[in-house]
């Protein structure tokens, strides 16, 4: 396996984990800030595993990888990277991302890389909570009030021509995923939740190749911000 697949993997993990912990302590009810924290624990745990694989096949460690590089060389989809907005949009790129990572998931539990299968037979259990989880939450604001399905239309129209980028195989990607399966879910669940799938749009692409959104800068500086102020720092 490509340790640039990896690596791939690792980021997109640890950005959107990095994303939904903004929420922590900001979530509509307590319950739900609950929610979508652990969902980032979960995320930057599965990010942890892979780091963890790709140092020892780079000679490295997981903190360099995470803490030391720019963000030129972070591979992670720019819908991970994108801003929260309101409770709407980060539900929003949550059911796709999580749906997205079901089905990779699934895929990769047969790799014949027996470390990158056990990572991914771990991380469907989390996974397949995140997707009910998000699922449940766009019908309850798709099918809710006049101004949560308002904002969901928002969300649809900002999110989706960031989805396509999800099947676009970068070089370092050795199988194409099959995006059928991810469109039945949106269709089922969109119909369920009362919203339209968007027509053809034009998709934005480039971050599995290390061309980011002004935002991921932001996200590292924050995130990076300890470990480049004091170097080799350890809890």
């Amino acid at each position: 396996m490509n340790t640039d697949y990896i690596v791939h993997l690792a980021d997109n993990a640890l950005i959107l984990g990095q994303r939904n912990s903004e929420w922590c302590g900001h979530g509509p009810v307590l319950e739900q800030d609950i929610a979508i924290t652990n969902i980032s624990l979960d995320l930057v745990g599965q990010a942890r595993s892979f780091y963890q694989y790709a140092a020892e096949r780079l000679g490295s460690t997981e903190d360099k990888l995470a803490y030391l590089r720019d963000a030129l060389d972070f591979k992670n989809c720019l819908l991970c990277e994108l801003p929260n907005g309101d409770w709407a949009q980060t539900i929003l790129r949550q059911f796709f991302f999580s749906s997205y990572q079901y089905i990779l998931y699934q895929q990769l539990q047969q790799s014949p890389d027996e470390r990158l299968a056990a990572i991914a037979e771990k991380s469907l259990k989390e996974v397949t909570y995140h997707v009910r989880w998000s699922s449940e939450w766009v019908i309850r604001l798709g099918d809710g009030t006049e101004e949560s399905h308002g904002r969901m239309l928002k969300a649809i129209e900002y999110l989706w021509p960031f989805t396509g980028e999800l099947f676009i195989p970068a070089f370092y990607e050795q199988t194409p995923l099959n995006k059928e399966p991810w469109q039945q879910r949106v269709e089922e669940i969109f119909t369920e939740a009362t919203l339209p799938i968007p027509g053809q749009v034009w998709m934005q692409s480039g971050g599995k190749e290390g061309r980011h959104t002004e935002h991921l800068g932001y996200i590292l500086a924050e995130m990076q911000y300890m470990q480049r102020a004091y170097p080799d720092c350890e809890w």
